[in-house]
């Protein structure tokens, strides 16, 4: 399997022993000379048996390497310094996350060093488990479903796959929140995304539906600050009917087909699917509805904070 781009560099599935020095080029340069991982530790028995990739620049200078393990496991992510920030590593995961599929995995996982904790979940992972040290590196370990949805089970998993949602939006998002989440809107993590999508220059819309507007505006939730200095691009919308103000879930859907719902929108747990248009297509009908019959919440345009 290969990888073209219209940036100057490609990604192509390699056999290990022929590849070897070419891996061999990045990983050493990155794992031994840069982060100080032992030698000893960097090369294991696994990598005979793992799907191997590597991108080339165009001349054919090896600059990073990634490796899916027998044990669906994803790992050996790395890319030269010069070639960080210009997609190379995006293109890499991408890569495995396809060699996975054409074997039909259901999930992936991985140990992300802590550093790279938002990278991945910009892709759609969530993390599991505590933390842990690995090679002298602080890792926290991350899974993907590739079939299906993911389990949400906790806040740093629904952050991460919030801003998952939003980084991967074209244009647009649908929130329903009860009263815009201060555990999940306020996380810095949340409010970065949104600033970014916000800030991209493409016409974004993002609307929020909520139950309660007040209560956000009394306690100077940042994310309000962000939707007044951008208010073509945020917009809110209360419910206005006691049907609407019994419903128990909130969500998250975009316009490429992600979405993360949960049944009881006081709580974190619930389910999430990067690409899942039906359900996410039958969300946003769902706000549609509601967002017709919803009043207008002015009140949010000079907020004085």
């Amino acid at each position: 399997m290969s990888t073209d781009t219209l940036q100057p560099f490609r990604v192509d599935t390699i056999e290990y022993e022929r590849g070897m020095a070419e891996l061999r080029a990045v990983r050493e340069i990155v794992f031994v000379q840069e982060q100080n991982v032992p030698v000893e530790e960097e090369w294991d028995a696994l990598d005979p048996h793992c799907v191997h990739v590597l991108a080339r620049a165009l001349d054919g200078t090896p600059i990073g390497t990634g490796r899916l393990t027998p044990e669906h496991k994803i790992g050996r992510m790395a890319v030269l310094e010069e070639w960080r920030g210009k997609g190379v590593g995006d293109a890499l995961l991408m890569a495995l996350i396809g060699e996975a599929q054409l074997r039909g995995w259901r999930e992936v996982a991985l140990n992300a060093q802590v550093s790279a904790i938002d990278f991945y979940a910009r892709h759609g992972f969530v993390p599991y488990g505590e933390r842990f040290w690995e090679a002298g590196i602080e890792h926290q370990a991350m899974h993907r479903a590739l079939s299906g949805p993911t389990a949400i089970e906790d806040r740093e998993s629904a952050i991460a796959v919030t801003s998952a949602l939003i980084a991967s939006a074209r244009r647009c998002l649908w929130i329903y929140s009860r009263e815009l989440d201060p555990s999940l809107f306020d996380a810095p993590e949340i409010i970065d995304a949104l600033r970014r999508f916000g800030t991209a220059g493409r016409g974004n819309e993002a609307r929020f539906l909520l139950q309660d507007a007040a209560t956000p505006q009394r306690a100077h939730a940042p994310l309000l600050l962000l939707a007044q200095r951008l208010p073509s691009v945020f917009l809110f919308r209360e419910v206005a009917e006691q049907i609407d103000r019994d419903y128990p879930s909130a969500y998250v859907a975009n316009d490429a087909g992600g979405y993360y719902f949960r049944s009881l929108g006081h709580r974190f747990d619930g389910e999430a699917d990067l690409h899942s248009p039906g359900r996410a297509r039958q969300l946003r009908g769902a706000f549609t509805a509601v967002w017709e019959r919803a009043r207008l919440v002015t009140e949010y345009r000079a907020l004085g904070i």
